[in-house]
């Protein structure tokens, strides 16, 4: 009886960042709170998860542009023993994205700040 590695290796990479994509995905932006009556740091926080959310969507559709050595698209190209590098690709460019806004790099979040001021006449 032989047992093959490889395949419980990719069925549990696969596992993992299905969790984590899903578990990231239900962190990043609460739709469901009414920032009518928000304090300014809870209306900020809000504004700066948009833009760190925002930030990374951009830089992951921009890594998919390009070409790896293998002439594959994506920047770490394509395969079945990927699936826990793209794992870790998307959390450095979550950190990336969110350290960004954090610097004022963007200035959207401070835009939105403004324009939710106004519009919630706060």
């Amino acid at each position: 009886m032989s047992l093959d590695v490889s395949s419980m290796i990719n069925q549990y990479t696969d596992f993992v960042t299905q969790n984590a994509q899903n578990a990231q995905a239900a962190s990043k932006v609460d739709t469901s709170k009414d920032y009518s009556k928000a304090t300014d740091e809870e209306l900020m926080d809000a504004c700066k998860k948009f833009e760190a959310y925002f930030l990374e969507q951009c830089m992951k559709e921009m890594m998919k542009t390009v070409q790896s050595e293998d002439g594959t698209t994506g920047i770490f190209g394509s395969g079945s023993n990927n699936a826990l590098m793209d794992y870790y690709k998307d959390n450095m460019i979550s950190e990336l994205a969110t350290q960004s806004t954090e610097r004022n790099s963007l200035g959207l979040a401070q835009m939105l700040y403004e324009q939710m001021k106004r519009n919630y006449d706060l």
